[in-house]
């Protein structure tokens, strides 16, 4: 992923964000078309599903930040939709978003000028009145649905073909297994 110029307590959330990333990613590491598409377990959820909603999850939490609108509503139907690859799209397109996704993040943690900063959220069926949360906070939320969902995707993968995000890991930094 991209490189960041934050520092101190910035830097610190960026580089657990990206630890997270790093985790989802190698579950689709070495995956084909029919792979990101593929379901193995009841749910719906798919690897390249997962990536498109970590994607836009992040991204329409950046906006958040960015635009302060203490108007807006949650969309249901569009977070909905966002868990499904579309036929017209690929794992390698789903995979170049996400890495603009990172790459506004991370220049836009870096020049935020206060991580107390207050942030309208949507109001939602679950959250009928308004809350306002810090910066910081929204960020760290990032942190959770990127973790959250990389567990599922680390699931859906080994279920798929026995690959293991944690054993990549170790193989990485030269570990070998049996």
């Amino acid at each position: 992923m991209s490189q960041n110029t934050a520092t101190g307590e910035r830097a610190d959330i960026l580089a657990m964000l990206a630890e997270q990333r790093e985790m989802l990613l190698i579950t689709v590491r070495g995956l084909d078309e029919q792979g990101a598409r593929a379901r193995s377990t009841v749910s719906d959820l798919t690897l390249g599903g997962l990536i498109k909603h970590v994607s836009n999850t992040e991204k329409h939490w950046i906006e958040t930040i960015r635009n302060l609108d203490d108007t807006t509503t949650f969309d249901m139907d569009a977070a909905m939709e966002q868990y499904y690859m579309r036929d017209d799209e690929t794992l390698a397109g789903l995979l170049e978003r996400y890495e603009a996704t990172v790459k506004d993040t991370e220049e836009f943690v870096a020049r935020l000028d206060d991580l107390d900063l207050q942030v309208p959220l949507p109001t939602a069926p679950w959250a009928p009145e308004r809350e306002w949360w810090s910066a910081r906070k929204v960020l760290l939320h990032i942190i959770r649905e990127t973790a959250h969902h990389s567990g599922h995707a680390d699931i859906i993968r080994e279920s798929l073909d026995g690959a293991n995000a944690t054993m990549q890991r170790g193989a990485d930094a030269g570990m070998e297994f049996d």
